[in-house]
């Protein structure tokens, strides 16, 4: 018989494992960017409570989508080296266990979304679970329209929140929706090219895998960081926000911009990895700029 000491590690590793399939790190990007969104809105306030069961909703909800995400790609994530430690791969974890625990949380987190806003931001949450799960992760293996795909429900968050805010989702709102998808690109493109030899062991049909001299990349990180520069100073002609976060917005868009110059131009890892390091920097900091603006 074990001990019970023996069962308390095992008990923790587990939780832990599942913890790492709902990514709650990297999905914090989506919970502030849902914040964002509501924050925006020109809707009644719901009150801190509810506001905290939104958030904690969405990040159930996108929890869930990494968690079916990495179920279905369970198989190539074996195959990459930054990836073969996951807990399906290494087997710490069981298909059927990881399905159960995504369902659990995804529809715990929708029924959250509802109970403290509206059924329209659950559905726009279970809208960008589907079109992860459903269309972007078994397009990566046969298209590199893959990753314009993902940036589709990488956009919604703040769609999400700015339907709560309001219950409805005028054309202010899909600004932040097209601002969100512009700045995804970039981001996707750098960590495609800095881990293109994993993607090509794995099959992803990544830009640079199929089109490994990175041109192609290089212009589609400028062409959509270009995009970007214009659709973030449109809050300020729809007078969503003033004049100090249109001049913050310029100085950040020019600056992101002229990393992705940057990277087209040597195609280098360093390169990449400063368009990556520089794109998680512009994100939230034209979030608190956009917010202060806002506020004040």
């Amino acid at each position: 018989m074990r001990s019970a000491a023996a069962i308390l590690p095992d008990t923790r590793t587990r939780t832990l494992d599942f913890v790492a399939l709902a990514k709650p790190r990297l999905n914090m990007l989506v919970v502030a960017s849902t914040l964002v969104g509501y924050a925006m809105a020109d809707g009644e306030p719901i009150g801190a409570v509810r506001i905290f069961g939104l958030l904690l909703g969405t990040g159930l909800v996108a929890g869930g989508a990494s968690a079916f995400n990495q179920v279905l790609e369970r198989d190539l994530d074996a195959l990459m080296r930054r990836t073969r430690t996951r807990p399906l791969p290494d087997q710490r974890l069981q298909p059927n266990e990881a399905v159960l625990f995504a369902s659990v949380i995804s529809m715990a987190g929708a029924l959250m979304i509802a109970a403290a806003s509206n059924v329209l931001a659950a559905a726009v949450a279970l809208s960008t679970l589907a079109i992860y799960v459903g269309v972007y992760t078994p397009l990566k293996r046969r298209s590199s329209l893959g990753t314009v795909v993902g940036a589709i429900p990488g956009a919604l968050p703040p769609i999400i929140g700015w339907a709560a805010a309001s219950g409805e989702l005028p054309t202010r709102a899909w600004v932040l929706f097209g601002m969100m998808f512009c700045w995804q690109l970039p981001h996707f493109l750098s960590i495609a090219w800095m881990y293109r030899d994993d993607y090509a062991r794995a099959g992803f049909r990544m830009l640079p895998v199929i089109e490994p001299d990175g041109r192609s990349t290089g212009r589609q990180a400028i062409v959509y960081a270009a995009a970007l520069v214009p659709l973030s100073l449109t809050p300020t002609l729809l007078h969503m926000t003033g004049d100090r976060y249109f001049i913050g917005a310029l100085v950040l868009g020019i600056a992101f911009l002229t990393l992705t110059l940057q990277f087209s131009r040597t195609r280098s890892i360093p390169a990449a990895r400063r368009v990556f390091f520089g794109s998680i920097t512009y994100l939230p900091l034209l979030w608190l700029l956009m917010i202060a603006d806002k506020l004040r």
